[in-house]
């Protein structure tokens, strides 16, 4: 579908082009205004030259001015082979003496003895000088000369600077425009590359795209490209790899659930139809959990879209959650405890994210953290120099330090996890991945009295 927006070339050529133009006129605006001014002056000089000729021939005697030429000497005098030439002789007092009625002289400036102006005498444009002469005796010379030599030099003048510049104009306009079209092509092999691509094919950019880079700028984009594909195609795998993976920790408990279903209904006896619905029960707890630390890590995946960090009261998100696992550690004869959680402590973060992370430790901890006699696990808020810390401890094996990062991985089980055959190393992936989306800081260590303490470190 066309765009009604212009390409990158004609946008190209337009700033490059009217600058150019603009700059042009103006040079050449700049040009015949100089050479117009030196051009009239030029003019001016031949002009008040004639007038100081005629002047020369002018005799006074007393209040009498004449002027001492005969007809064929004015006419050589005032001989121009383009222009037509008018003059006028003036008494002090403005009457005419000698020449062209009609040619009156120009107002005179308070200093200086000439003064040149523009005139329109008997229907035609001239340009006169007014020459004004007060030794021996006062007289004025007014010298007209008609200005078409004028207009035909500026004229020609036009052409010679102007027209050469037009053509070059144009040409360098041609040369831009192939200069862009080649250096835009890279960019029209790109586009053409990506759409004959299918929709599922990341791989690389052909060699061909790439070496036809020819600026830097577009190397750029291929490289910028290339990298984008490249972690599409890492993440494309990511997901082909969880679905596999969630494929396979769920089809265990089905299986299960299917056979012991199956074997249910193969007998008669009612406490073996009792006990296989007791495990029945267990592996649907078990692929319950799994569902949701699926969704959990579904959830997380959005990144910080999902996020609402707001001021919350964290104290009493920990008393809740507590009081949610309390009968299952009573049933497990655990002592689930608390401390620190009687005053309100404040903290910046999502509620849901620390709520969930707070579940999945607890829940490690009852799995796999009370091996030992008077098993117990506290969870304690603490003020820390750059925060607040919220912590889950157990009194069972503890955590190898080899183990403690490993651990955060998907599908990574320790050693109990894996004796028990329970889990799918997914929760402690969870609680990484949310402390990462809250900017808060996870580690898990062994206590001081024995056992595994996980920590986060939350800003207040």
């Amino acid at each position: 579908m066309k765009s009604g927006k212009p390409s990158l070339r004609t946008r190209l050529s337009q700033h490059v082009l009217v600058p150019l133009v603009l700059t042009w006129a103006l040079g050449t605006a700049i040009v015949l205004g100089i050479a117009e001014h030196f051009a009239a002056q030029a003019f001016d000089r031949s002009l008040l030259d004639d007038a100081y000729a005629l002047a020369s021939h002018v005799r006074t005697s007393g209040d009498s001015v004449s002027v001492a030429l005969t007809q064929e000497e004015m006419n050589t005098l005032l001989f121009d082979q383009s222009e037509t030439m008018y003059f006028a002789v003036l008494s002090p007092a403005g009457s005419l003496v000698a020449g062209h009625p009609g040619l009156r002289p120009a107002p005179m400036p308070s200093s200086g003895d000439h003064e040149f102006s523009d005139a329109n005498f008997e229907g035609r444009q001239v340009r006169t000088v007014t020459l004004r002469k007060d030794r021996p005796e006062a007289f004025i010379v007014v010298m007209g000369q008609t200005t078409r030599s004028r207009t035909r030099l500026l004229g020609r003048l036009l052409a010679i600077s102007a027209v050469p510049q037009v053509v070059l104009l144009f040409a360098l306009a041609w040369w831009l425009r192939r200069r862009m079209e080649y250096d835009l092509r890279p960019l029209a092999q790109l586009e053409a590359a990506i759409e004959r691509r299918h929709a599922a094919d990341l791989a690389p950019l052909p060699d061909d795209v790439k070496a036809g880079a020819s600026t830097r700028d577009v190397e750029r984009i291929v490289r910028a490209i290339d990298s984008m594909l490249s972690r599409l195609q890492e993440g494309v795998q990511a997901q082909r790899e969880f679905a596999g993976n969630v494929a396979h920790e769920l089809r265990t408990p089905l299986a299960g659930i299917r056979a012991q279903a199956a074997f249910a209904l193969a007998q008669q006896d009612s406490r073996v139809w009792l006990e296989q619905l007791e495990g029945i029960a267990q592996a649907e707890q078990r692929a319950s959990r799994l569902v949701d630390q699926l969704l959990a890590l579904a959830r997380a995946g959005e990144g910080q879209a999902g996020v609402a960090n707001e001021t919350i009261a964290i104290d009493a998100i920990a008393r809740e959650v507590l009081l949610r696992f309390m009968q299952r550690a009573r049933g497990a004869g655990v002592d689930l405890g608390g401390e620190g959680l009687d005053a309100e402590v404040l903290v910046r973060g999502d509620r849901a994210l620390i709520e969930g992370i707070l579940n999945n430790l607890i829940d490690n901890a009852l799995r796999y953290g009370t091996g030992r006699p008077a098993p117990h696990i506290t969870v304690a808020i603490a003020r820390a120099v750059d925060g607040v810390e919220l912590s889950v401890t157990d009194n069972g094996e503890g955590i190898r330090a080899q183990d403690a990062e490993h651990l955060t991985r998907r599908w990574v089980q320790g050693d109990k996890g894996r004796r028990a055959g329970e889990g799918a190393g997914l929760g402690l992936a969870i609680v990484a991945r949310y402390a990462e989306l809250l900017g808060a800081r996870f580690s898990i260590t062994n206590a001081p009295g024995g056992g595994a303490r996980a920590t986060l470190l939350l800003r207040d």
